[in-house]
């Protein structure tokens, strides 16, 4: 079993994530509201084995958060958000979230998770620029955990 004394299952979690960012990318690409992708994505998905609390959490955070989690990337990154590719920006987006506004989520965690999704689904090398800006991201947003 791969879930941690707390009970979460990290498995479901990583499922969650790859589910996320498909969700992501496609409320990037069409402009619907979430809520639509989110009931598109119960439906059409196999959610049942994915942690949908955790994949809704994801989902309402970037969109309620949006504005705050590219400022907090834009240092970070050499181009306007809206110029990054759009799988990357959807993991990124993602990961700001988390590193953010979900500190029960160790940084290293969401970095790792961010670069296996972006392997799985973006460009060749969009898993190296994905890591360099969550890292320094990472070390602003996490400086006490980044430090121990």
């Amino acid at each position: 079993m791969n879930s941690r004394p707390e009970g979460i299952d990290l498995a479901a979690r990583s499922r969650a994530r790859r589910r996320a960012l498909q969700a992501v990318y496609a409320w990037q690409m069409s402009g619907s509201k979430m809520t639509a992708v989110i009931e598109q994505f119960r439906h059409e998905q196999d959610m049942e084995v994915a942690d949908l609390e955790y994949f809704e959490d994801l989902l309402r955070g970037v969109e309620q958060n949006l504005d705050t989690l590219d400022e907090a990337l834009k240092p970070y990154i050499d181009r306007d958000v809206a110029q990054i590719d759009p799988v990357e920006r959807a993991a990124l987006r993602l990961a700001a979230y988390e590193l953010k506004y979900r500190p029960d989520v160790p940084y290293r965690v969401i970095i790792n998770e961010a670069i296996e999704v972006t392997k799985r689904f973006g460009a060749d090398h969009g898993h190296s620029y994905v890591n360099g800006v969550l890292d320094k991201l990472a070390a602003q947003l996490r400086t006490t955990e980044k430090k121990g």
